[in-house]
């Protein structure tokens, strides 16, 4: 008899320590490369000032860049450690931001906020687990 298993996170490939990090580094990439290429229609359907899309978004870009070094490198875990402390702080500041109707955002700009801290908070988690099992 044959079992089929289906994949799980601790597969050869999401098991490796760099793989959360060059993830958040090409999802964050992805979405910076967003907020700046599409910062007057993101404010138009999200609310807030375009401006404030390409700040966050020019931000994005130097985060996902460096992010993406550490994914690559033989750096120690104090650095991944660093990493998974700067993405919490990000979720809770969006976190903040959705709350308090910050940036002037309006119901699915607040709904934005909070599903890419749903996001960050989920890679921060897996970032850690990959960081314990060094």
């Amino acid at each position: 008899m044959t079992t089929l298993t289906a994949p799980h996170a601790s597969s050869a490939t999401t098991s490796r320590p760099g793989f959360w990090f060059a993830a958040d580094a090409v999802i964050t990439g992805v979405n910076a490369l967003a907020y700046l290429a599409a910062a007057g229609p993101l404010a138009d359907l999200l609310g807030g000032d375009p401006a404030t899309y390409r700040g966050i978004g020019l931000f994005m870009v130097a985060y996902a860049v460096a992010v993406g070094l550490y994914a690559r490198s033989s750096l120690s875990a104090r650095v991944g450690w660093g990493v998974v402390v700067g993405n919490l702080v990000w979720v809770v500041a969006s976190l903040e931001v959705a709350l308090t109707g910050a940036f002037d955002l309006d119901g699915p700009g607040r709904a934005w906020v909070v599903a890419q801290a749903v996001v960050v908070a989920d890679l921060a988690l897996l970032q850690a687990r990959s960081l314990r099992r060094r």
